[in-house]
């Protein structure tokens, strides 16, 4: 923290701005020992160089002797410059305060380069970190983009300025660890899924406001038809948008299976349609196209987008429950490298389907789930669930014998943690999916399936006798 006493004004550089009732002047502080007070008994204290030094009064090591901190916010950003002192010479950090408009993020490039900055910190505040990042990363830095649960800092204590000073400390220290940030590559792939993946929520709420619409005028489509927006559901709201109310000629044009349920369609589709109806039915049916039509062209240019990664993507297609769409989110939200995961117990940490850890006194509070990227966790959800519908395979023998112990959300999120296990083992050493079938478990403790049986039996009032077959 730079202490207020200390602060002195000096001339103000080229590019830089006050802003928030500070003035304009950079804010140049000496850090001295008795007012470097956080309150945490985990951090350090400092010497008189400035130097953080633990309990047994051992330095802790300087890993960048010229480091700077960033605290961003959507208008500018406040920006610590802190150059490490040496033998004699203090500690100096240096707090100025830049605009977020490109050309002053260019002008602040250009004056840590000066500054011969090596390593820049900054927090992932909403989508306002992507302009500093993206022009800095291109200057040689070794930029750092934080977790802000990592480096938060101490209430009533919290002020722009201070948060970047102690982002500029703890990256100085090394006491930071760098979120995963894709390449360019990636990122463009990932804006498509993301983007892909909101239109399709949103096009499915357009689909439940129709029904809630169909509702109102007493027509109950969707209780005999699984999807009204099927080619015989379609054909029907169009029928009626035209005019045409007659129960027995809209149930005549169903197709195919849904003939057969022709009586209860005539009675679903008598009800108090009317040309208010109409109206909002057609405005609901151009929506759910126009979703539809966007959609189709965003997995037109994810294809292209895709090309050199689609050798992971059928890779990754040959686990059950993993089609192509889900592919395509898994790809975009890891990298499709996973030399970036130390491990496969890495990656499922990440994506947050492992066990949290809160142990305190030796006792474990609580071990649930952080939280993860959302966007993996639905997909890999959606895929979890659809091998629950897979008898024969060992993930489905999985989820069922879970699920039976423990519930349905858990048997799910273990399903998730399986598949990353595997894709991380199938991205490392390019190996298909081998499936061990859905007799895994009953091979693996032949004697527990045998006896399991035998219980079940006999709990029925069956008196069991087995015989060996050679």
């Amino acid at each position: 923290m730079v202490d207020p006493d200390c602060l002195s004004g000096a001339g103000e550089p080229v590019g830089q701005h006050g802003g928030g009732g500070l003035p304009r002047e950079p804010w140049i502080g000496a850090i001295e020992p008795e007012r470097q007070t956080f309150n945490l008994p985990a951090l350090p204290t400092t010497d008189a160089a400035g130097v953080w030094m633990g309990k047994d009064r051992r330095a802790v090591e300087v890993v960048h002797a010229r480091c700077a901190g960033l605290d961003i916010s959507k208008r500018d950003a406040k920006v610590c410059v802190r150059i490490a002192g040496a033998g004699r010479r203090k500690t100096v950090e240096t707090v100025t305060t830049w605009s977020s408009m490109t050309s002053q993020i260019l002008a602040l490039r250009d004056h840590l380069i000066a500054e011969r900055i090596t390593c820049v910190v900054m927090e992932a505040p909403s989508d306002y970190w992507k302009p500093f990042y993206y022009l800095l990363e291109d200057a040689g830095f070794d930029v750092l983009l934080v977790n802000a649960r990592h480096v938060k800092n101490l209430p009533g204590r919290k002020t722009d300025v201070a948060d970047a000073t102690w982002l500029a400390q703890l990256g100085a220290h090394g006491l930071v660890r760098a979120s995963f940030v894709p390449p360019e590559p990636i990122r463009h792939l990932r804006d498509l899924t993301r983007a892909r993946t909101a239109i399709t929520r949103e096009r499915s709420r357009e689909v439940q406001r129709l029904e809630k619409l169909l509702e109102d005028a007493g027509i109950k489509l969707s209780a005999v038809a699984s999807d009204i927006l099927g080619v015989s559901g379609r054909a029907m709201l169009e029928s009626l948008i035209a005019g045409n109310n007659d129960p027995a000629a809209l149930a005549d044009l169903a197709k195919r299976r849904l003939r057969s349920k022709i009586p209860a369609l005539t009675e679903a589709l008598t009800g108090r349609f009317t040309e208010h109806h109409a109206f909002l039915v057609q405005v609901h049916l151009d929506l759910v196209d126009q979703h539809t039509a966007a959609i189709n062209d965003i997995t037109s240019r994810i294809e292209v987008t895709i090309k050199p990664f689609r050798w992971f993507r059928d890779l990754i297609c040959t686990i059950p429950g993993i089609s192509t769409l889900t592919a395509d989110v898994i790809i975009a939200e890891t990298g499709a490298d996973m030399t970036r995961f130390p491990t496969a117990a890495h990656l499922a940490s990440w994506a947050g389907t492992t066990p949290g850890n809160n142990e305190s006194a030796g006792k474990v509070k609580s071990s649930q789930t952080r939280p993860g990227n959302p966007y993996l966790q639905g997909a890999l959800g959606a895929a979890a669930m659809s091998c629950a519908q897979h008898p024969g395979t060992y993930l489905g023998a999985r989820y069922r014998r879970i699920a039976s112990r423990r519930g349905p959300q858990k048997a799910n999120v273990a399903i998730q943690h399986s598949m990353l296990i595997a894709i991380w083992h199938m991205g490392t050493n390019g190996c298909i999916y081998d499936d061990p079938g859905a007799d895994y478990f009953n091979r693996l403790h032949p004697e527990r399936a045998k006896k399991r049986a035998i219980n079940q039996l006999e709990a029925m009032g069956y008196n069991v006798t087995l015989t060996h077959v050679s």
